[in-house]
């Protein structure tokens, strides 16, 4: 099976030079992804609306890979303040509370002062 690069339209990946998601074979690795909604190039203040959206995007990625959420095997979460992390639990639960998957949890500055969550997840489609 070839390689698929799937991008989401976000400028960040044409002026840095990569992918939304990678697919070799049976594994979809999604790029940090941060609250930004792509369509508009617009971000909310919100810490929660912006972990919202960082779903929203990863699961759309996911699609357009022939995957879904609950195919993820690895989560990693980046933030700025370690305090905002279990204020996003809840949403986190929401979409991978029954998937379950190993995670990992970063306090690091982001790329942008804007930005206040950065999540990645690696998904494996099993297509046997």
């Amino acid at each position: 099976m070839a390689r698929q690069l799937i991008s989401s339209g976000s400028t960040f990946e044409q002026e840095i030079g990569y992918s939304r998601a990678v697919v070799e074979g049976n594994w979809v690795l999604v790029s940090g992804t941060t609250g930004f909604d792509y369509s508009k190039m617009t971000i909310s203040d919100d810490l929660l609306e912006q972990a919202e959206q960082c779903f929203k995007n990863i699961d759309t990625v996911l699609k357009q890979a022939g995957s879904s959420m609950k195919d993820v095997v690895r989560v990693t979460y980046v933030f700025p303040n370690t305090e905002d992390f279990p204020k996003c639990w809840p949403i986190m639960r929401k979409y991978l509370g029954d998937v379950r998957p190993s995670a990992m949890m970063l306090a690091a500055g982001l790329s942008d002062p804007r930005m206040k969550i950065e999540i990645q997840v690696t998904a494996y489609r099993d297509r046997g």
